[in-house]
């Protein structure tokens, strides 16, 4: 019989992580047995299995179910209690995040001690992994954990990070850089890997578009202060300024679309710059298949949230569109500057508009970056090659 393995997620599926249905069709296809919970939005069914969700009304049970689990391994309730008290949680959010997660544990401890998974893997470091953590300690039962970047920077981390990447089999990271992250704060190097997701098909990488009088620029971003689309209005009020003929399309909705809207009428840039809001992702492909050129203008944002590798990136090296990105977080893990794309400060709109009058005018230059960037594409964002990491880590984590 086929391991069990019990996959737990914050909301899934979520329109807007698309890269986490990847994950879970690239392991079905691989032959995992997955059972999908996912403990506060989403539900329903994902490729014909069930997605149990957590219903909110079963939290009333915590009233009589906590003491009779503290009183069956009171040890593992004196740590939380006493973290509740030596720990200060870093936000409001990172706090009920984590409270979410003992609270599905709580419930769900009785049906996980009759089902007996083989292994438990929290699909985020924040609720998800509490509950696994919290079900490793109940019945000793071996956990994975993704952890991503917000679960890393965002207020300085997840509140309750160390311990739960302490007593996991395996980490899996998206980027070299939680990893480094993760080691530096006294991860265990040997148990952290970054691994991507990927394509389970690549695009046929579409012809150079000759000429380009009137550029193509896309940016797919959510619209919150980590993606630094104010900056990038400004660069598109620079190409302006210099007389570049261009369209603009921002795909992507979020809290700050009022204020980033106001600001390209007052950069006189709202004629060039279409808001598409949100768009599910064969809308993006069409997009891509528009585009001369991704922007992606990340910065590191005040409570200390920044990007990862958004998966967007690599599917658009992939597809024959030229990113050019800001230098931080971990976006030149994919682009080298002038080698796969371009890398530019977002602070910086001169040389924006020089580094996009060059993709403009040389098609040789463009050619030579399209092709490395493909190339990355086809090397480090094969599905099937970065699942069979990840299924390996299962089968070791699963193996006695």
């Amino acid at each position: 019989m086929r391991p069990v393995i019990a996959y737990l997620f914050t909301t899934f599926p979520n329109p807007t992580e698309l890269f986490m249905q990847r994950e879970i069709t690239s392991l079905r296809a691989r032959g995992a047995n997955l059972r999908i919970y996912s403990l506060w939005g989403g539900g329903g069914e994902f490729e014909g299995v069930p997605v149990t969700t957590f219903p909110k009304w079963k939290l009333v049970s915590i009233l009589w179910l906590a003491p009779m689990h503290a009183c069956r391994w009171p040890t593992t309730f004196w740590k939380v209690f006493a973290g509740l008290f030596t720990r200060r949680p870093p936000s409001w959010l990172n706090l009920m995040e984590n409270l979410l997660g003992a609270a599905f544990a709580t419930v769900y401890a009785e049906h996980f001690r009759s089902e007996r998974p083989s292994l438990f893997h929290a699909a985020w470091g924040g609720a998800p992994a509490t509950a696994a953590w919290l079900f490793w300690r109940f019945e000793d039962r071996p956990y994975g954990m993704g952890c991503h970047a917000y679960d890393v920077y965002q207020d300085g981390g997840d509140w309750w990070l160390d311990k739960k990447t302490e007593g996991a089999r395996f980490v899996h990271t998206s980027t070299a850089m939680v990893r480094k992250t993760l080691i530096a704060r006294g991860g265990t190097p040997g148990k952290i890997h970054a691994i991507l997701s990927g394509l389970a098909e690549f695009p046929v990488c579409k012809p150079l578009r000759t000429p380009r009088p009137v550029l193509r620029l896309l940016c797919v971003a959510r619209l919150v202060p980590k993606k630094g689309v104010r900056l990038q209005l400004r660069i598109y009020s620079a190409l302006k300024a210099a007389g570049v003929p261009f369209e603009a399309r921002i795909a992507g909705d979020g809290p700050l679309r009022g204020e980033v809207e106001k600001l390209a009428r007052e950069l006189g840039v709202e004629n060039e710059v279409a808001f598409l809001g949100h768009r599910p992702p064969g809308e993006i492909a069409g997009q891509l298949t528009w585009a001369d050129a991704m922007l992606h203008t990340g910065v590191i944002a005040a409570d200390g949230d920044r990007d990862g590798l958004p998966n967007v990136i690599p599917e658009a090296m992939a597809a024959g569109v030229i990113v050019f990105t800001s230098p931080t977080a971990a976006t030149t893990e994919a682009i080298t500057d002038g080698v796969t794309g371009r890398v530019i400060p977002p602070e910086e709109p001169s040389r924006w508009v020089d580094a996009l009058v060059a993709l403009r005018d040389d098609d040789r230059l463009a050619g030579r970056l399209r092709q490395g960037a493909r190339n990355w594409a086809e090397e480090n964002f094969d599905a099937h090659k970065n699942t069979a990491r990840l299924a390996a880590l299962f089968k070791q984590a699963i193996t006695p």
